[in-house]
């Protein structure tokens, strides 16, 4: 017989983690099923070379525990996977999280039982459990994708995707190494392995416009002054477009005499962080030439810092404006490809044919490697729901249901799914993830408390609630350049069947908007969600 818990929790990342402590609150019984061996989520499973934050480590901490903020010392402005893995563990030792979290558990299915009102929570060992509430913490990017190339199981040396990389070190010391991918991944990953692989072939299909990161190590008198600082650095955090301590100049690009704005340019571009991407001036990613601004001066720097013409040129992106997909942020990524040891491959000029025994097959070259790494990314925002069965109201499939673009209500539910409640999901504001992780889980854990406190059988919002907020979150993505290019942002994934088209899978709007529309869902008594309905015989 199936063992059964007041709430079942998918993902012990840092949703996961933070909901088990609120839902112990309610003194619920909960369970939390994880895959991986250990707590840390994104962190638990990106281990690969030069995997660090590119957001700053002190405002992606959580925020709710001022022991835990006094306690915890951090080593570097953006801190390294290490270190953060170390952070989340801590969490996890302090609040003995781990009794109540099933690790080597991989769901499988999530099915409701319209007789009884519960989930049918089945793992891939076949053990099943059953829930009143169910809760998904499976985050935004968490199920990689492999390349759509022939023969990727041909290989014969070692391969990694940076998503699944090994516990022990990998080395790369005489090594020829292959990197297929330039994204966000791919561009930490390149810059560490170039150090000391004896080749590096980079296979790069779009290039990124990438940005300085400018980290450095904090020292004691700096933790100190951070650590002070902590209540007004959260509290801008709550009052920025994307919850990160940066925020747009409240004046449009050509309000700004040219010398003027290229020197805030100047300012930002050797300024650390996402200044330069989220501190611009707030037309940049609503005004064509706005953009066509920023972008030639970020293209300028490229130039300035790649020796060869013709490999600048190619890692200048021509089909997509600066920020309008996400921004990686770099150390000395651009002088990697200085090194006689690195070599850019351009695949949409010479494609990849396949992969092979020795190697990877281009139009015109036969290239042979020890090791291939692929930075292809993630199926991303919906594909961690994909990857698990469920099935809402009359055997609905969720996957089929988002098979055009998610449906929801304030990124955290939809209608034919009762009790099933989302973290991080669609629809939502994303940003600096924490601090959406924090209200997310706080307004799901009052809309939880709300329903056991009133008897309220089933939280479900109705199919026109719906379509409203589907509706207003297309409606929000008008006119922003972002929604024209394709991105994990917009749903688009070659890599995977069926997501080639764009769509808006994430609220565009700013995050203060989006909190302010819960908070007042939650001020109404969530009437949206709650509806007393008997559980049938």
């Amino acid at each position: 017989m199936a063992q059964h818990f007041d709430a079942i929790v998918i993902g012990a990342g840092m949703s996961g983690m933070y909901q088990l402590i609120k839902l112990r609150e309610l003194g619920l019984s909960t369970r939390v099923f994880e895959a991986g061996t250990n707590v840390g989520g994104t962190w638990y499973w990106n281990r690969y070379p030069g995997a660090r934050f590119d957001s700053e480590t002190y405002s992606y901490q959580f925020s709710f525990d001022k022991e835990l903020l006094e306690t915890w010392d951090w080593k570097e402005h953006f801190a390294p996977q290490p270190e953060t893995l170390s952070y989340l563990n801590h969490v996890a030792d302090k609040y003995d999280l781990r009794r109540d979290i099933q690790f080597r558990s991989r769901v499988k299915s999530a099915h409701y039982q319209e007789k009884t009102n519960t989930w049918l929570v089945t793992l891939e060992d076949g053990s099943e459990y059953t829930s009143h509430f169910l809760i998904t913490a499976v985050g935004p990017l968490s199920a990689p994708t492999m390349p759509a190339i022939p023969g990727v199981k041909d290989f014969k040396g070692t391969s990694y995707h940076t998503a699944n990389w090994p516990h022990e070190p990998v080395k790369f010391e005489g090594k020829r190494v292959a990197v297929i991918g330039t994204g966000a991944t791919g561009v930490q990953t390149i810059q560490e392995v170039a150090k000391t692989a004896k080749t590096l072939t980079v296979f790069q299909r779009t290039p990124n416009w990438c940005a300085p990161l400018l980290n450095r190590p904090i020292t004691p008198e700096e933790m100190k002054e951070i650590r002070a600082g902590y209540p007004a650095l959260f509290q801008r955090c709550m009052e920025t477009f994307s919850c990160f301590i940066h925020t747009p100049i409240q004046k449009n690009t050509f309000e700004v005499p040219k010398e003027e704005r290229e020197k805030v340019w100047e300012e930002l571009y050797n300024s650390p962080g996402f200044g330069i991407w989220l501190g611009n001036f707030k037309d940049m990613l609503m005004d064509r030439e706005a953009n066509a601004a920023i972008s030639e001066f970020v293209a300028n720097k490229i130039r300035q810092r790649v020796k060869d013409p013709v490999t600048a040129e190619k890692l200048i992106p021509k089909n997509h404006g600066f920020g309008t997909r996400r921004v990686p942020m770099e150390t000395k990524y651009y002088e990697v490809y200085n090194q006689d040891n690195v070599k850019l491959v351009d695949i949409k000029e010479t494609p990849i044919e396949c992969i092979n025994a020795t190697g990877i097959k281009t139009s015109n070259a036969q290239y042979d490697f020890d090791i291939i790494i692929f930075a292809t990314g993630f199926d991303a925002i919906t594909g961690s729901f994909d990857r698990i069965d469920f099935r809402g109201v009359g055997g609905e499939k969720l996957r089929d249901r988002w098979r055009y673009g998610p449906e929801t209500y304030l990124g955290m539910s939809t209608n034919n799914f009762p009790n099933m409640l989302m973290l991080v999901g669609p629809h939502m504001a994303l940003g600096n993830i924490p601090r959406t992780i924090e209200f997310n889980v706080e307004w799901v854990t009052g809309l939880v408390k709300f329903a056991v406190d009133n008897k309220i059988d089933r939280i479900e919002p109705s199919a026109e609630d719906v379509q409203k907020w589907t509706d207003h979150v297309k409606s929000l993505g008008e006119g922003n350049l972002a929604f024209e290019v394709d991105s994990w942002m917009t749903g688009v994934n070659s890599n995977v069947e069926g997501k080639q088209v764009r769509i808006i899978n994430r609220y565009s709007g700013s995050a203060p908007e989006w909190r302010r529309l819960c908070t007042e869902a939650a001020a109404r008594g969530y009437t949206e969600f709650c509806r007393k309905m008997p559980v049938a015989a």
